[in-house]
């Protein structure tokens, strides 16, 4: 190339003889294909690519928001502060408006409960330890009350004894021996509830332990709730040493009061077999002695006695100042029971709480209640042997 054709291709492109021929595009339809295919993976890694970017994107503006409108609730907080402490009247009347202050809920009753403090007995050794099993006899006084519950009251009721209450008050107080739990409970707070009608409900501390929702319900929804023994003797608590017999009420005692805290002051005998003795020491732990002036066999769930029968008789023994002894585990009990009140009621009979102190008992399970000072505890009328 001669030096003019130098100059005048200031890129010193090639002669026409030494350019290197550039290579023909392989047309086949393999190698179509195989572009192909690699150019929709490009486009597809492409496509990945920006998803990435946008869902970054994303993450970073939600992240921004959330920042600006925490910074935003911090400004507003310390504004509000500042405004307080300033004594700021526009915030205070923009708190006050919205956020108004709600009524005034009134306090729950506090369940019902008495803190005796017996006299004591004393001489408690001259006493007669003698085993002696409860049940009244079919005689009965002019008031239709067992003469045997009469004749009970007025030689024991100075040891703070019950068998029956000496009114001439058309009144019943309902009471339930709670052994152990035979499914029957629930139904029976809820006729009792329905009915507005209170009862003593006499546990073991198997029962509580094992019923913890069923006490605190009876607690609850204004019933007293009673000692009947840890063990439930079979010959009774007077056929254990002393210091046994003590145990027996202070074990219940005590549990309830600490699971439950409720103080119980009513005892019920097991079996009802008791001692003059006895007696005298239940009064000394300030607890009151509660027998009954009716009962009935309805304590063999495996025996149950007819329910119209059982109505019949309920009914027909009605007597002023009366003590209804029946037990939950009856399923003639749960299947007359509201029948019963009903009944009671219409020959003009009045059911009240048992609390040991005439001043004290209770027409309604939903009355006002009395709260106890922080003391320490120190025949044919059937007994609940079987319980």
């Amino acid at each position: 190339m001669s030096d003019e054709k130098k100059i005048n291709d200031p890129l010193g492109t090639p002669d026409a003889e030494n350019r290197q021929t550039r290579p023909k595009r392989d047309m086949s339809p393999e190698a179509v294909a195989r572009r192909r295919r690699v150019l929709q993976q490009r486009r597809k890694k492409q496509r990945r690519m920006r998803m990435i970017v946008l869902g970054s994107m994303a993450v970073i503006c939600i992240l921004v928001v959330v920042l600006i409108v925490a910074g935003l609730r911090a400004l507003f907080s310390d504004h509000s502060d500042n405004g307080k402490a300033s004594g700021n009247p526009t915030d205070s009347a923009v708190e006050m408006t919205a956020q108004p202050t709600p009524e005034a809920t009134p306090a729950p009753e506090l369940p019902l409960q008495v803190d005796l403090q017996n006299t004591p007995i004393e001489n408690l050794d001259s006493l007669s330890t003698e085993n002696t099993g409860w049940g009244y006899g079919p005689s009965r006084d002019e008031s239709n009350r067992p003469v045997d519950a009469v004749q009970n009251q007025e030689k024991y009721g100075q040891y703070n004894a019950h068998f029956v209450e000496m009114t001439d008050e058309k009144v019943i107080y309902l009471t339930m021996d709670e052994g152990y739990e035979y499914g029957y409970t629930p139904t029976i707070l809820d006729v009792l509830k329905e009915m507005d009608c209170p009862v003593t409900f006499f546990i073991t501390l198997p029962f509580a332990e094992s019923n913890p929702d069923l006490v605190q319900r009876m607690i609850d929804e204004g019933h007293i709730v009673g000692n009947h023994s840890v063990s439930h003797p079979s010959d009774g608590i007077a056929s254990l040493a002393v210091e046994d017999q003590d145990e027996e009420i202070l074990g219940v005692h005590n549990y309830v009061l600490e699971h439950f805290n409720y103080k119980m002051w009513l005892f019920r005998y097991p079996t009802g077999a008791f001692s003059e003795q006895s007696l005298a020491r239940v009064s000394n732990l300030n607890y009151q002695s509660v027998f009954w002036s009716f009962a009935h066999a309805d304590y063999d769930v495996n025996n149950q006695p007819d329910v119209g029968a059982s109505l019949e008789k309920a009914l027909d023994a009605l007597h002023p100042g009366a003590i209804y002894l029946l037990h939950a585990v009856s399923e003639t009990n749960t299947t007359m029971l509201r029948d019963f009140i009903q009944g009671a009621r219409d020959r003009g009979y009045t059911f009240k709480l048992f609390t040991g102190d005439p001043s004290l008992n209770i027409t309604s399970s939903l009355a006002g209640s009395v709260q106890s000072s922080d003391g320490a505890a120190g025949g044919t009328g059937e007994a609940d042997a079987a319980e």
